[in-house]
């Protein structure tokens, strides 16, 4: 049989991953440690519908600690494909006292996976969840895979391309398939309530201020989460490993972007501008050409649809 492990299973990208590999009749290993970064009731709710389901299965931990349940939970002749979600996320606070978080389970947690995928005897695929934030302050765009040099611009950039690197090797060194994803700007329904969008839907809903940070000016590749999964469930075919961007393929202006929300909250998001932050970088653009020769992955929708998405998301709430 084959089984899907997935890490990070309740975070936002994870949970929708999930929920789409159970209407498709897969079995889920999933494992998330539930950390405070946000209020950890809110990834319970991301996977009350899973946890539902007979295909479905938690184990609820760092992935060092359940991996011995893991081996429990599969057969020896179970194939395996794993996806790498859980991290440590945040631009912001990956700088100070709070960064050995990031080392913890950024690369090390990674590395014991890596380790633990390396043993098994039929793994099909190791897919890794990177991010665009690799790339750090662009010289050229759109960013390409293999033109771009990766020079990070932040703490929790340095951490994911530590991790992608590891996968690297461990695919080179021990024959590990795999491939690694980089998101750009992933939003939709689940999003985490500290990332941007999130934070403007509420505070229009509620007709509140909201801060951004700089002029708004800067531009971003905004990708809808369900895009995003269309690709991880694509990658689980590819085992080469390849570094491959999915981005929404074009780049827009926050405050471009704050203009479309206003206009399907047919109101005017009251804006409060702050100072740029550590990390922060003028701006992101994918070029998606490798993900659409590899994968036959094109993202599909449109910002103003993805924001109608996610502003009835939450209304739902």
């Amino acid at each position: 049989m084959r089984v899907f492990v997935i890490t990070g299973c309740a975070g936002f990208i994870g949970s929708t991953l999930t929920d789409l590999l159970i209407s498709r009749n897969e079995r889920i290993i999933g494992i998330d440690a539930f950390r405070d970064y946000y209020d950890p009731e809110i990834k319970r709710r991301n996977i009350k519908k899973a946890s539902r389901s007979s295909a479905f299965s938690l184990l609820e931990g760092s992935i060092s600690s359940k991996l011995t349940d893991l081996d429990a939970a599969l057969s020896k002749t179970d194939s395996v494909v794993v996806y790498h979600l859980a991290a440590q996320a945040g631009v912001r606070k990956s700088w100070g006292s709070d960064f050995h978080i990031y080392t913890r389970d950024n690369i090390q947690e990674t590395q014991t996976l890596l380790e633990w995928a390396s043993k098994r005897n039929r793994l099909e695929n190791f897919i890794y969840a990177s991010s665009s934030s690799v790339y750090g302050i662009p010289v050229n765009l759109p960013m390409v895979e293999d033109s771009t040099v990766p020079v990070p611009h932040s703490p929790y950039g340095v951490t994911k391309l530590a991790a992608e690197n590891l996968v690297r090797l461990y695919s080179s060194n021990m024959g590990i398939p795999s491939v690694s994803l980089r998101f750009f700007t992933v939003y939709g329904p689940r999003q985490r309530p500290d990332m941007a969008f999130n934070r403007f839907i509420r505070a229009g809903l509620n007709n509140k201020p909201v801060g951004i940070f700089s002029d708004g000016s800067q531009t971003r590749d905004f990708t809808f989460v369900n895009d995003i999964v269309n690709g991880l469930v694509l990658a689980a075919s590819c085992t080469d490993g390849s570094v491959m961007n999915l981005g929404g393929g074009n780049r827009v202006t926050l405050l471009s972007a704050i203009n479309t929300l206003s206009n399907l909250l047919d109101s005017p998001l009251q804006l409060d501008f702050l100072p740029s932050q550590n990390g922060d970088v003028p701006d992101t653009w994918a070029s998606t050409d490798l993900a659409r020769k590899k994968l036959g992955w094109t993202p599909e929708t449109s910002l103003e649809e993805g924001l109608a998405l996610e502003i009835d998301w939450l209304k739902s709430l």
